[in-house]
């Protein structure tokens, strides 16, 4: 049997300030197979982001953390800055919530797509903006020799978004990283990237962890779901959401909207921290 791509093992991460510690990840453990897509599912606040954080080492100064974080069957969480740097540049590709907050804005869209690969590989800027423009076509996006041209502003949500998309590709990477990709998309904008993403992720073999709080949209793109609260997963598997078995996410999966039904008043989760604390408890009995 083939070892895991990514192996998450009892995962805590902590931020130590100068009054107090608060433990923010409580042994999260996953795994993702070589051409897997794998839903990490939760509210805000439950330690989604965190963990992907964790797995590109880039937690903010002042966090501590402890466990293991293999890629490969190497630890992350061992490596040195050099071999940091070339996990980060050219494995594990990442894509956040807001792309406008990560691309800089006097740069063109040919500057931000290439600049990496030129400066760090030493390939000619010429071959590299050969294949961005080929990507850039993949990824949906029309006239791609004038987008190369262009500044992010000039570009809507949804295009940049798939100008993050190609990027990404570019890089070659074995895993993606996203991280709430449609959030701040339209809900044709949010379709479009997620089915662009999905096809070029199975297209390509690449092994995807989608961080999202859409439990539907979770379900539609990925092979296995795994539900957080409170820092630990509660639930995980391909069986979350046709058959949960934790009160946490059964009341997650009947909070959904539904066309067909007209309701009185807004459906509120019951399962709170005491509850989660309880539940712990009488299964470590």
């Amino acid at each position: 049997m083939n070892a895991p791509l990514l192996e998450i093992k009892d995962l805590h991460a902590s931020l130590i300030t100068k009054y107090r510690r608060l433990d923010l990840l409580n042994g999260v453990s996953l795994t993702l197979d070589r051409g897997e897509a794998l839903g990490l599912v939760g509210e805000s606040g439950s330690g989604k982001s965190l963990t992907t954080r964790a797995v590109t080492r880039m937690l903010a100064k002042g966090f501590q953390t402890q466990g293991q974080i293999l890629f490969e069957g190497e630890s992350v969480l061992g490596m040195n800055r050099e071999r940091l740097r070339r996990y980060r540049a050219t494995e594990v590709g990442m894509i956040f919530q807001d792309p406008r907050a990560h691309v800089n804005p006097v740069h063109t869209v040919g500057d931000f797509l290439t600049e990496a690969l030129v400066r760090d590989r030493g390939l000619p800027r010429a071959e590299v903006e050969r294949r961005a423009i080929e990507l850039l076509d993949e990824v949906g996006v029309r006239q791609p020799e004038r987008r190369l041209r262009q500044y992010p502003h000039e570009l809507s949500g949804g295009l940049l978004q798939r100008v993050m998309i190609a990027s990404v590709l570019l890089a070659e990477p074995k895993l993606i990283l996203a991280d709430e990709p449609t959030t701040a998309l339209d809900v044709t904008a949010q379709s479009d990237v997620m089915a662009i993403l999905d096809e070029q992720r199975r297209a390509r073999g690449l092994s995807l962890l989608f961080i999202t709080h859409d439990l539907e949209l979770a379900n539609a793109c990925c092979d296995r779901l795994a539900v957080m609260y409170a820092g630990e997963i509660v639930e995980q598997g391909s069986h979350v959401y046709d058959n949960p078995t934790h009160p946490y996410t059964i009341e997650l999966l009947g909070a959904r909207p539904s066309i067909d039904e007209r309701l009185d008043r807004l459906p509120v989760l019951d399962y709170n921290i005491e509850m989660h604390e309880e539940l712990k408890a009488r299964a470590a009995r």
